[in-house]
């Protein structure tokens, strides 16, 4: 699937002063698309994706000491701005809703 870990979040637009766009793919307020209502636009950026947690170790060069951690299964990669409250897409998923005439206008 092309895009397969790319994630779209959809929020109010009133919280564009709150993006950190060095997080996602957008570069500016500017380079966001905004509703046909200019009430919601998106942010895009990618994930990865940890289906089952893992133990790592790696050698501490200082110490000589082999330090272990555990990588938790869940989701890596979100900008700041994401929050449960708002919906996030997948790639198929975003292009069906832009695809609505809340974000596309008709033409006849």
């Amino acid at each position: 699937m092309k895009y397969q870990n790319r994630r779209y979040l959809v929020i109010p637009t009133s919280l564009t002063g709150s993006i950190d766009f060095n997080q996602i793919h957008e570069t500016s307020i500017e380079t966001l698309r905004l509703s046909i209502d200019k009430t919601k636009t998106f942010v895009k950026y990618d994930v990865t994706e940890i289906s089952a947690s893992y133990t790592e170790s790696f050698e501490n060069f200082e110490t000589g000491e082999i330090v272990e951690y555990i990588v938790e299964q869940g989701i890596y990669g979100r900008p700041s701005i994401y929050s449960d409250e708002f919906e996030e897409y997948t790639h198929p998923q975003m292009l069906e809703l832009l695809s609505t005439s809340e974000w596309t206008i008709e033409l006849n």
